[in-house]
């Protein structure tokens, strides 16, 4: 399988806001920045085509014309409870500074941790590996489902899943053969 996953393109949501289930929208410029994912694209038709049922992945993938994409909760974002559409310092110090180091297994409160959004994340990888071993896949999402799935195929630490910088619109690929994961390219 070859796996094409899309970061959704810029938000309409003030920098230093906190967000992951929130609904927000995507930014004035959503129709440029959607002809430039296009673009990427060029003439590859996926065999099947997937999409976090938020409305910031559900417009971009409305966008790429390819019809209907499949909502699956699992593509969707770290959900971050409480502290969703909070700004990021108006968290208690002391609570955000634990939660920065134990963010593999402690979630914000009413949350999700990280190791929860990797389970449901590499469980939508297996499943459409499966269901399509040879065949390519489309799924537009999240960073953090994008991080998730890279630690996953370069079997490292959930700890440093972080430490990728995934642009808007920006596209990773992912090639599984059965035994092996290799990640072609990130963020292109």
């Amino acid at each position: 399988m070859e796996l094409y996953l899309v970061r959704h393109t810029a938000p309409a949501v003030a920098s230093g806001i906190c967000y992951g289930h929130a609904e927000v929208d995507l930014h004035e410029n959503a129709a440029t920045e959607f002809e430039i994912v296009r673009g990427k694209f060029a003439d590859l038709v996926p065999a099947a085509f997937y999409t976090s049922p938020l409305l910031r992945c559900r417009r971009l993938a409305a966008a790429l014309s390819w019809g209907d994409a499949r909502q699956d909760d699992r593509l969707k974002e770290m959900h971050f409870g409480e502290w969703e559409l909070q700004r990021w310092d108006a968290i208690p110090r002391e609570i955000f500074d634990h939660w920065a180091t134990h963010f593999v297994e402690h979630a914000p409160p009413g949350g999700e941790s990280f190791r929860e959004l990797y389970a449901r994340a590499t469980g939508f990888f297996a499943d459409a590996a499966e269901q399509h071993p040879d065949a390519t896949v489309v799924a537009v999402t999240h960073a953090g489902v994008i991080r998730a799935l890279l630690a996953h195929a370069l079997n490292l630490s959930l700890q440093h899943a972080p430490g990728f910088r995934l642009d808007f619109g920006g596209v990773t690929k992912l090639v599984a053969d059965g035994t092996h994961i290799n990640v072609a390219f990130v963020n292109r």
